[in-house]
């Protein structure tokens, strides 16, 4: 049947031969209807090329069945593996996403809810807003900080084990001077990152002198001149990103610093690049497809169930690989694996 332009559900009922409110029931499949009837209903929208309003649906049942994910930027493997996560999720479910980039999309689908509930991973978002915003209707998980509100779910790393493995890691290879090469200012994780890294230093004797950087590669190799112009050589240095400690690496090599026989490298993040850096870099691991998951399987839970939301932190591991073996025995060691690695599969071994 050719389209009709302004079919109405009074149109799709009276060509059903139903009342309105069993074309409802029909379309939004609710109520208690026969089945023959929901299919003679189905088949009549079908035949009218009748479409529901879903915007007036959505305002009549103040759900939208959609998750905003609010993130700093599609670019890099970080992000990527969290959609990855929060994607797998959706996909088993009646939930769409909107993944939100650009704080013209946060003020528009955040503040106005065009979305049942939110998960946030943007530093541009401020504090207020969030708080503002988050209520039993409208629940916000968020990764990237800490807010004691009703309704706010901080579901954060385990940055302070993370760093405490490091810094007990390069104390047991050696290191006395250590330097940490900081990430954004505003990046709760850096917060912790650093003060843990600090207060590690002091507790086990360690020197260190702390360097600004901007969680990119650019920041960690400016850094890393910066130390060789200071003439700042540490035994090691401890970057919050691998971004930061690829580029400070790249410094280093640049000016005939080897790694890590001049100077040991841990980066944080473990990124998929970090064993096939040259040397391989050591670095803490998180699951970030698995954050991606945990986000959104307990915030659709929430939503659908009313299933409390539990603030845990995300586990971390250091992966010690060669950039951090300062120590010429471990070093050693680690040669000798990699040698029986190479004979036994004809492959180098990455870690």
């Amino acid at each position: 049947m050719a389209k009709k332009d302004g079919v109405t559900i009074k149109d799709v009922a009276r060509h059903a031969g139903v009342s309105i409110a069993a074309a409802s029931y029909a379309l939004n499949d609710t109520g208690t209807i026969s089945d023959a009837t929901r299919q003679r209903v189905l088949k009549a929208a079908e035949e009218l090329n009748y479409h529901p309003n879903a915007f007036a649906r959505h305002l009549k049942k103040r759900k939208t069945h959609t998750i905003g994910v609010f993130i700093t930027g599609f670019g890099g493997l970080f992000f990527e593996q969290i959609l990855d996560g929060i994607h797998a999720v959706a996909v088993e479910t009646q939930y769409d996403l909107i993944v939100c980039p650009s704080s013209r999309a946060v003020s528009k689908i955040l503040t106005q809810r065009q979305v049942d509930g939110a998960i946030v991973f943007d530093t541009r978002i401020p504090n207020e807003t969030l708080t503002r915003l988050a209520s039993q209707r409208f629940p916000i998980v968020a990764l990237d900080r800490f807010l004691k509100v009703d309704y706010f779910f901080p579901l954060l790393m385990d940055n302070v084990n993370g760093v405490r493995q490091v810094m007990a890691h390069l104390v047991e290879q050696g290191a006395r001077r250590v330097n940490f090469v900081s990430g954004a200012g505003d990046s709760f994780d850096n917060r912790e990152r650093m003060l843990t890294f600090m207060e590690e230093a002091d507790k086990h004797g360690v020197q260190y002198r702390v360097y600004q950087g901007d969680f990119n590669e650019k920041s960690g190799y400016q850094a890393g001149l910066e130390m060789i112009q200071a003439q700042d050589v540490p035994d090691a240095v401890f970057c919050a990103n691998d971004q930061m400690a690829i580029g400070l690496m790249r410094a280093f090599q640049e000016h005939g610093l080897r790694i890590p026989e001049d100077v040991g490298l841990v980066g944080f993040d473990d990124i998929v690049v970090a064993p096939l850096l040259t040397p391989p870099l050591s670095s803490v691991n998180m699951s970030r497809y698995q954050w991606g998951i945990r986000a959104a399987r307990q915030l659709i839970d929430f939503l659908e169930e009313g299933k409390p939301i539990t603030c845990q932190r995300m586990p971390t591991r250091l992966v010690v690989r060669r950039s951090s073996l300062i120590s010429p025995s471990s070093r050693l060691k680690q040669e000798h694996h990699e040698s029986t690695a190479d004979h036994r599969t004809g492959t180098e071994s990455l870690d």
